[in-house]
């Protein structure tokens, strides 16, 4: 019974993280740091504009630059943040911003 509630209790906390919504990740990741708070605005002509970007392709494009798959442009700036998210948020971040106009 108590190991029942330990792990019911880990569920309960890890729920937050799982629910989060790809607009509160993008800013507790501080992704709108270098992408802008709309995601189209970069601070660096070269960094991406995400909004409206495949989920699909921006899904891989994290996971690759997180595993170190990728490591071509730009990519040591994101290398250094992906730690912040796990692949299921990795997934609601990449829905979210396909969404954005």
């Amino acid at each position: 019974m108590k190991h029942a509630l330990l792990m019911a209790a880990a569920l309960v906390v890890a729920a937050p993280a799982l629910a989060a919504d790809g607009a509160t990740l993008f800013k507790e990741r501080t992704c709108f740091t270098c992408h802008g708070k709309d995601a189209k605005t970069p601070i660096m002509p070269n960094y991406p504009k995400l909004a409206g970007q495949n989920a699909a392709y921006a899904e891989q494009q994290m996971k690759d630059i997180k595993s170190g798959a990728r490591s071509n442009g730009q990519t040591a700036a994101m290398k250094g943040v992906m730690h912040l998210v796990n692949d299921a948020e990795i997934k609601v971040l990449a829905d979210y911003l396909s969404k954005l106009k």
